[in-house]
């Protein structure tokens, strides 16, 4: 989906939209984990605010559902002193038949400075990204099948938090890769910054085929997948975009390919579990594990709310 010159970037290699991890700079990457390093101390101050988006309107425009993404990308935001503007999709004129085309230009109208888009389609922020102001950036919040970026991202900043060198890891994604956009912006990222194996595993009706020719190792038995592995990314399955029985039930399933503490214990002692929620409690995951002393699960969330707003300074910062 990313043209010769990478939409993402000006002509100096600076980032002005984020809509993928595939082809973004190794140092790009570094830049953005950086950032957000600098920002976590402010969620220990008293008053959690840095003015380096006072005055400048940033707008959630979220056509899919959403509680982590969402809530964070706006307390980021407000944290940076921007002004949010959450979007009522459901109550505003794309419900009376409004393209997003026109959406986006009647915001942009309104001085908008910044979108956060989640769409049910994928390439939605790449068209709003091509048609929108030169001054507007665009920040992917999460495109049908394709790119859930920030997420992404905050896994790698996890990752980074715990273990330190990319270069020396295992990393296992478990559970709904092929409809799963996270799995697909974690593995970008990944294989940018140098993890030597990434374990792709799942049911053959779950895990896409052409993940071989990206370099991932594909995995149709869970004690196969995590064996010795020093991260593990546990996915949600995602029967909301299922068509037919791609599955047996929840329960086979889990017997299966569900995280339980027999199954960590093949993972290196201190292997870490993420998961990007929401949790699906006795189907991808034991709740043994999803609060045990392996799981960093809260803690991205935390760090998301960091790398957003790594994100969005950024942005900010850098013309087109």
């Amino acid at each position: 989906m990313l043209s010769k010159r990478n939409p993402q970037l000006n002509k100096h290699g600076e980032l002005i939209h984020l809509l993928s991890t595939e082809g973004l700079p190794r140092a790009v990457i570094h830049q953005i984990l950086d950032t957000a390093g600098t920002f976590l101390s402010v969620n220990d101050r008293e008053v959690k605010k840095v003015p380096l988006l006072r005055g400048k309107s940033v707008f959630n425009l979220f056509f899919e559902n959403s509680t982590r993404t969402r809530t964070t990308f706006e307390i980021a935001a407000k944290r940076l002193s921007a002004d949010v503007i959450n979007l009522d999709i459901a109550r505003s004129s794309t419900a009376k038949g409004e393209t997003l085309l026109d959406t986006v230009a009647n915001l942009s109208a309104m001085h908008a400075d910044m979108f956060v888009v989640r769409h049910s389609e994928s390439g939605a922020p790449y068209l709003i990204a091509q048609h929108c102001a030169p001054h507007v950036h665009v920040v992917n919040a999460g495109d049908g099948r394709h790119a859930h970026p920030t997420q992404g991202l905050l896994d790698m900043y996890t990752i980074r938090h715990y273990k330190k060198d990319f270069t020396q890891l295992t990393v296992a994604i478990v559970g709904d890769i092929v409809h799963s956009r996270v799995a697909r912006s974690d593995i970008h990222a990944l294989s940018t910054l140098g993890v030597p194996e990434i374990r792709a595993v799942g049911p053959k009706t779950l895990v896409p085929g052409d993940l071989r020719e990206m370099g991932v190792r594909v995995c149709h038995d869970m004690a196969e997948g995590v064996r010795d592995a020093d991260v593990i990314i546990m996915l949600r399955l995602q029967n909301e975009r299922m068509s037919g029985a791609m599955l047996p039930s929840a329960g086979e399933y889990f017997k299966s390919f569900g995280l339980t503490p027999e199954k960590l214990a093949l993972a290196k002692p201190d292997a870490i579990v993420m998961h990007p929620g929401p949790i699906n409690r006795g189907v991808e995951i034991a709740s043994s594990v999803a609060d045990g002393q392996h799981s960093v699960i809260l803690p991205q969330v935390t760090f998301g709310i960091a790398v957003r707003m790594a994100v969005m300074s950024i942005l900010a910062g850098n013309e087109a």
